[in-house]
């Protein structure tokens, strides 16, 4: 069966994010691969699956703006999307791509980087997901496993706004505000900085099916929505619009408090190779009580997270019960996450005990 690929030119903020979802839980066996590719018409602010929003988002600003502010199925961290990029997601069989994630970025990101040689841009896939220019970020992409279809998705970046993204994000103070400007300035590009000039979208679109089809070694077909998809996709709409679900991870007390002598209310964070991983919990007689996770990481399948949480759940904080606990649940459900490895949690869930101490 040949890949369909739908071109749904410039959607709303909310659709660019609920199509590829809805594509996804619409999935059966006889829905072919598909390629989206779209704009948003309007700038917002994406969180990943595993974030809580109210601490990486300035949520007083973004109202004040009218800035909306999205929670996607697939991990990685806030970022700000607009016209400004045509988003090319990925909703393939599960058997279409490599089940080793590290594997799968690769082939997810050969499209893009050479669609951006061919515009001239040195573009290399730098691992674990992201796509640079001479140690510039030009792009990042991400993977999740949603309804029964393996998900990846990315983008061309055409030109970005460092301030507004600088701005959107929560920060504890206007200084360390005016380094992540300065650190975004210098370390990301675009395809306007790079060519000075923005390419015509249709000559992207054009590169890009052809590079999919070498990639993928199947022929790249145009087609439209479903009907049963397109009822899927708006299902979702009301769902991703509601403050249940962007607020989702905001749970527990964010600072160290203690609530008695055995119990205390902590948080830690780690920057892994892979991501931030933070950890709030409840902790009683040096055993984890309740526990949230949250982060910028990719955890594959998304769906298991929380089931790691409970499974972490009454673990004594010593490194060889934790170790014992995340490996045994990482080899029993086939977990991945690339760049944070069973060390990782460690010694997050390590420095809660040592911050009660």
């Amino acid at each position: 069966m040949a890949i369909r690929l739908v071109d749904l030119g410039t959607v709303s903020y909310l659709r660019s994010q609920t199509v590829y979802h809805g594509v996804a839980y619409a999935r059966t066996d006889h829905t072919p691969d598909t390629i989206l590719l779209m704009n948003p018409k309007e700038p917002y602010v994406c969180v990943g699956f595993h974030q809580e929003v109210d601490k990486e988002v300035d949520m007083t600003f973004c109202r004040e703006k009218g800035l909306p502010v999205l929670r996607r199925e697939v991990g990685g961290g806030a970022v700000l999307l607009d016209e400004n990029q045509m988003f090319t997601q990925w909703i393939m069989a599960p058997d279409r791509l490599p089940w080793n994630l590290n594997k799968r970025f690769q082939i997810y990101a050969r499209p893009l980087v050479q669609t951006y040689h061919a515009f001239g841009i040195q573009a290399e896939f730098r691992p674990i997901n992201d796509i640079h220019v001479s140690g510039r970020k030009i792009g990042g992409t991400g993977a999740a496993a949603i309804g029964q279809a393996e998900v990846m998705v990315g983008s061309f970046l055409f030109d970005f706004n460092t301030e507004l993204m600088a701005r959107v994000l929560k920060v504890p103070s206007e200084k360390f505000r005016d380094k992540v400007f300065q650190s975004l300035q210098e370390y990301m590009t675009t395809m306007k900085k790079e060519l000075q000039t923005v390419p015509d979208r249709e000559d992207v679109k054009a590169v890009y099916m052809r590079e999919c089809e070498k990639a993928l070694g199947e022929e790249i077909v145009e087609g439209e929505l479903t009907p049963d998809e397109l009822a899927t996709i708006e299902t979702l709409d009301e769902k991703f619009q509601s403050e249940s679900w962007l607020y989702q991870k905001s749970g527990l007390m964010r600072d160290g408090v203690k609530i008695h002598q055995d119990v205390w209310v902590m948080e830690a964070m780690l920057k892994a190779r892979g991501g931030l991983v933070r950890a709030m919990a409840r902790l009683h007689h040096d055993r984890i009580e309740d526990l949230s996770l949250s982060g910028d990481f990719t955890f594959h399948p998304h769906r298991l997270f929380t089931d790691l949480e409970k499974a972490l759940v009454n673990v004594r904080l010593e490194p060889d019960a934790i170790r014992e606990r995340v490996g045994q649940f990482y080899e029993d459900h086939d977990v991945q996450t690339p760049g944070v490895e069973i060390e990782d949690w460690v010694s997050v869930l390590m420095s809660l005990q040592q911050k009660a101490e």
